[in-house]
């Protein structure tokens, strides 16, 4: 997508006349960027993630391509702008993957309004150096029982995003339109990651958004199974076991699933394609990836 002027808009539509522009790609969040559910014991932390499968992509098609994702699982707005806003700019990156505040807006109480006045704190931050900058809205919770209830918060915090982009000129990788990851079988078994299916469809998406032709195909997930009521019932409990409990456990101990985790590519480098990279023909996925959003 070309960018040479503030007044310059394109649609994901318009056919590029040339290769993308961008050389150094830097990548900030929390366990959604880090790529928690999508393992790969070849990759950094053990996970890979859509940020390194657009990674992956971009690298492929310009010489002298450098990434580096400084996101790491667990971490709130606050702790993003403190740790990892000043260190991208000292990478002077011309492309920036920025996104942050889903672990706040979940909590119980939290005001997608505050949360997103901190968001364009990092923003004004990170537009300052000229670099493309792609901001995500939050997905649709009404799929899930789990999260559900909080749709009405995801969604005023969607329209604050969608307003400071349009303030900023931020590209918006827009996961609430995102229909087909609204479906259990592109979650882990924690139920709030995505699994490789689900970190495929996020990164064929933010490669739309960014108007850069690939060959990333849909992966369809195999058909849900089929379940008795006592069946579901015991597949409940064990995740409440399994994860739920251990996530409330960590909140009232103010505790992270990240406190002893580093970014996982601290300085921009080479992209190696992962050995498990997805062909046009891409396998079927599942994600087995464990933590904290």
């Amino acid at each position: 997508m070309s960018r040479s002027g503030p007044d310059e808009h394109r649609t994901p539509y318009v056919p590029n006349d040339g290769p993308h522009p961008w050389r150094r790609f830097v990548a900030l969040g929390d366990s959604f960027t880090e790529g928690v559910g999508d393992p790969d014991p070849g990759s950094a932390n053990g996970v890979r993630g859509w940020a390194d499968r657009v990674a992956e992509v971009l690298a492929g098609q310009v010489d002298d391509f450098a990434y580096a994702n400084l996101a790491i699982r667990g971490r709130l707005i606050g702790e993003i702008l403190d740790e990892q806003i000043e260190p991208a700019l000292q990478l002077k990156p011309d492309l920036v993957t920025f996104s942050a505040g889903g672990n706040d807006v979940i909590r119980p109480g939290a005001d997608p309004d505050a949360v997103a006045e901190r968001f364009e704190d990092a923003v004004v931050r990170l537009s300052s150096t000229g670099a493309t900058l792609v901001v995500f809205t939050g997905i649709d919770t009404n799929f899930t029982p789990v999260f559900r209830g909080i749709r009405g918060r995801v969604a005023i915090y969607n329209e604050n995003i969608r307003a400071l982009a349009a303030r900023h000129d931020c590209i918006v990788a827009d996961q609430w339109a995102l229909k087909e990851v609204q479906d259990m079988r592109f979650f882990d078994d924690d139920r709030l990651h995505y699994n490789a299916l689900g970190h495929h469809e996020v990164a064929r998406m933010v490669l739309r958004a960014l108007n850069v032709p690939n060959d990333l195909q849909p992966m369809q997930p195999d058909p849900l199974p089929t379940r008795t009521w006592r069946e579901a019932r015991a597949h409940d409990l064990v995740w409440a076991r399994e994860y739920l409990v251990p996530w409330v456990l960590r909140r009232l101990r103010h505790q992270s699933s990240g406190d002893h985790i580093t970014a996982k590519r601290p300085e921009p480098s080479p992209v190696v394609p992962s050995v498990g990279s997805v062909s046009a023909e891409g396998p079927h996925g599942d994600g087995a990836g464990r933590g904290d959003i």
